[in-house]
């Protein structure tokens, strides 16, 4: 336990540009606090003695803001920035080197017995007030993005942002924890497809306008044989065939099935 309590001390130092000395750190990181809390309520819960793990729980969190069940497993190196309004259910798993900012809950989705909490990866990052509920499980590397609400499993190596949290693969690209300006948009996005494709709808319905009164103006009769004048090279409708809308498509459906709708 001590290795593991020097672990999360250290991990500040390199997370925190405000953390300046050992002092500070020590009485004023709330959850520093509550990990230490947790570590002895944990070990006290796991040799099966009553209340008192849940006491110091619940003590940690009148004191630090931040309520983490004696049955949940947290790893080495575990960094709550601030932290206030965190919650960590009884069966959850956090892994080693994982960042979790203020008003996060790793929370169940019913009443179920048994694993009903998330399982995190390692060097996970949650941000602010997001919502990882249910046995899922969150892969190594991970980034959630702030108020996403993650529903599914993540695979390891991406991003989620949203609600429902959507999966934004970033391949190939090494991120920085606290890179938190370069998180996708990926509604922005699908929203920017869908008017381009509206507009594309609107200038086929124009054509298809002007087609018909081109029609109908070449079945009325000529007036002392005046001659009609149009533009008969009108745009043709576009494919669903077409490169540009095989593209529109494939960020609309990525978008939905990150949503799992």
């Amino acid at each position: 336990m001590l290795k593991t309590l020097v672990e999360d001390f250290k991990i500040i130092f390199e997370r925190d540009p405000a953390a300046r000395n050992w002092v500070e750190v020590l009485f004023c990181y709330p959850g520093l606090q509550a990990l230490f809390f947790h570590r002895i309520a944990h070990a006290l819960h796991r040799l099966g003695l009553p209340f008192i793990p849940r006491l110091i729980s619940h003590i940690a969190r009148f004191v630090t803001g931040i309520e983490i069940h004696p049955g949940a497993t947290i790893g080495r190196g575990v960094f709550i920035d601030h932290g206030m309004g965190v919650v960590i259910g009884e069966t959850a798993i956090v892994g080693d080197y994982a960042l979790i900012y203020q008003g996060v809950t790793l929370g169940g989705t019913g009443k179920q017995s048994g694993k009903r909490h998330p399982t995190l990866g390692e060097n996970v990052v949650v941000g602010t007030g997001a919502k990882v509920l249910g046995n899922i499980q969150i892969g190594n590397n991970v980034r959630i993005g702030a108020g996403s609400v993650v529903l599914r499993d993540v695979p390891s190596d991406c991003t989620v942002v949203g609600v429902p949290g959507r999966v934004v693969y970033r391949a190939g690209e090494r991120v920085e924890p606290l890179d938190h300006n370069r998180l996708p948009d990926s509604e922005a996005q699908v929203i920017r497809a869908l008017v381009d494709r509206i507009e594309a709808l609107e200038q086929q319905l124009q054509s298809l306008q002007s087609r018909q009164t081109l029609a109908e103006c070449y079945a009325m009769p000529s007036v002392e044989g005046a001659e009609l004048q149009g533009d008969t090279d009108l745009p043709l409708l576009e494919s669903p065939d077409q490169p540009s809308c095989q593209l529109r498509n494939k960020v609309i459906n990525e978008f939905l099935d990150g949503a799992g709708i």
